[in-house]
């Protein structure tokens, strides 16, 4: 398209796109499914950074004592919120926005993302039902400034990186119509495949906000077991009735423990799972949507598997448990339940949060 943006089947330089929209790439060029887009290069957030004053800051950044790094970077994303963009990145940007499909998703995809040694799962910015031009250069601003939060910051410095020494690329995507969404793994601990689903937007498993269904696999998509979850609600966008962004609708009784998806569908996903891992010549945990289409892969990122080693005790001393986890791996530490909010003041560095599910 032009020297900052890329069209998805283009963006294959993770040096200038970062691993995330890299990988989305190869999916593409793989033949798999994917919403398409384009993308605004790291070549964009660092002519911004030239135009904006910034490059002497980011520099004194890296040397700077933690009080004057916490004011440095306080000072950097607010130029990121509040100054326009460079006129010749505008016009680039712009040109690319204008020939995309809306409602879009506007996604960071940092250089450091979505490596084998450090993903950075949720610590940057996604935004959802982007429609208007204004919105989408709010969501471009605030994805650049995503890279100097507090919380991307600490994540940064526990894997060795700092933002002073890498870029943020942005990828923007029609927002699928989805159906239902969620995650895969193409290879568990155990040797099998995994799906999570949910109706609507995937964005509610992010948030922690429903149960979901939880579907296991074999390595030849074979559906071994189909626990359905508890999703009360979705997030939907429907701009056809002005509705802007996502929103959150109520699910109908009959589906609140009702599978998202048949056995077909999660041995089609299954299959793809496996084609993207071959794609990208590793084990893979996905982002997926179904709308009436069929399937999009909305992201790929290297999943590390080592098998599940447990002492015996562990296994003596207690009785197995059944639930969805917040992660993978295994662990063992003090097992505190939590009912409610007010008692998370009980959860210790080292211990193993228990509650229940959104009912």
């Amino acid at each position: 398209m032009s020297a900052f943006t890329l069209p998805l089947f283009d963006a294959t330089d993770a040096s200038r796109v970062g691993p995330k929209m890299a990988n989305l790439a190869a999916l593409a060029r793989a033949g798999l499914p994917t919403p398409g887009g384009f993308c605004v290069t790291a070549d964009a957030y660092r002519k911004q950074i030239a135009h904006l004053g910034l490059a002497d800051m980011v520099r004194q950044y890296a040397k700077a004592e933690q009080p004057a790094q916490r004011r440095f970077a306080v000072e950097i994303r607010l130029k990121f919120y509040q100054e326009a963009l460079a006129p010749d990145l505008f016009d680039d940007v712009l040109a690319a926005w204008r020939a995309e499909q809306k409602p879009a998703a506007v996604r960071s995809s940092a250089l450091i993302e979505d490596r084998a040694d450090s993903n950075f799962a949720g610590q940057f910015e996604s935004f959802l039902g982007i429609d208007r031009e204004d919105e989408f250069l709010t969501s471009l601003r605030a994805c650049w400034a995503a890279l100097w939060t507090t919380t991307a910051r600490r994540s940064m410095v526990q894997h060795g990186h700092s933002p002073a020494d890498t870029a943020m690329a942005v990828l923007v995507q029609p927002l699928v119509a989805a159906r239902a969404a969620g995650g895969g793994l193409s290879e568990t601990a155990d040797g099998q495949m995994l799906i999570s689903a949910t109706w609507g937007l995937g964005s509610t498993i992010a948030q922690g906000e429903v149960v979901p269904d939880r579907v296991v696999l074999s390595r030849q998509g074979f559906v071994r077991s189909n626990e359905a979850g508890r999703k009360h609600h979705r997030e939907t966008c429907d701009h056809a009735a002005g509705v802007a962004g996502p929103s959150p609708q109520a699910v109908p009784a009959a589906l609140v423990r009702a599978p998202c998806l048949k056995a077909s569908e999660a041995t089609t996903l299954g299959r793809l799972m496996r084609k993207a891992e071959s794609a990208l010549g590793m084990p893979v945990e996905i982002e997926w949507a179904l709308d009436d289409g069929g399937f999009k892969l909305l992201q790929a990122r290297p999943l590390h598997v080592q098998p599940a080693s447990v002492p015996d005790e562990i296994w003596l001393k207690h009785p197995g448990l059944n639930g969805h986890p917040a992660g993978i791996g295994w662990g063992s530490g003090r097992a505190v339940v939590v009912n409610c909010e007010c008692e998370l003041t009980r959860v210790a560095p080292g211990d193993i949060l228990v509650t229940r599910g959104k009912m």
